[in-house]
């Protein structure tokens, strides 16, 4: 049993990687879908990702934004903060909007990505390192160096492209306009993106250097 108890309103730090630091995502594909999983299983409906696919089959040329069942009133179990999704491992930030909501979105999303890499790679069993990480954040100065811990992740972790497009970072810096991620919490603290783009740099090579303490970091 977690010692961690989840609740409405409150923001927590998730994260994962691969048994014996395995590869989760091996290609594009693997990143995007996990993406796509990210936005249809945070939906307290069940049965979008089956139903996105289906759709996508007899429409092709469709985008997400056309699935007929996205048009209605999405009810959320979590809402998105940041992420950054790693080549091993992934991080995100999140606020719980429904009773027990991190626990059933997490639950759907760790399945469907296994489900999806073990069928894709003629492979079984376990594909994460055990059950899900989970840290409450506390305070607000907290949220705010967790926004840049994750969106800058893929940088500290060594990585040459520091603007990594399978994290939120570029919704954050305006050079994608659309999202998954709410960032009024964090961004109606900063001047403009230019004062966030200072704050993230400031504190992404701090990180860098204290990467060997990583721990320190989560918590």
């Amino acid at each position: 049993m977690r010692k961690i108890q989840f609740a409405n309103g409150e923001y927590y730090h998730l994260y994962n990687r691969g048994v014996d630091k395995r590869r989760i995502f091996q290609d594009s594909r693997d990143f995007e879908r996990f993406l796509l999983s990210m936005d249809l299983l945070s939906d307290q409906n069940d049965g979008l990702m089956i139903a996105w696919r289906d759709y996508k089959e007899n429409n092709p040329e469709a985008e997400l934004p056309d699935f007929p069942l996205l048009k209605k009133k999405r009810k959320k179990l979590v809402e998105f903060v940041c992420y950054c999704l790693n080549p091993n491992h992934y991080h995100l930030v999140v606020k719980q909007l429904d009773e027990r909501g991190i626990e059933r979105f997490m639950h759907k999303l760790g399945t469907s990505h296994t489900n999806y890499f073990n069928t894709k790679n003629k492979r079984t069993g376990a594909l994460f390192q055990g059950r899900f990480k989970a840290i409450r954040i506390k305070s607000n100065s907290k949220l705010l160096y967790l926004s840049a811990y994750v969106n800058m992740n893929h940088f500290i972790h060594g990585f040459r492209q520091k603007e990594w497009k399978y994290s939120s970072l570029l919704e954050y810096l305006g050079k994608r306009k659309s999202g998954l991620c709410n960032k009024k919490i964090i961004m109606g603290q900063f001047e403009d993106i230019a004062d966030y783009k200072k704050f993230l740099d400031e504190n992404a090579i701090y990180m860098k250097e204290k990467k060997e303490d990583e721990k320190y970091l989560l918590e």
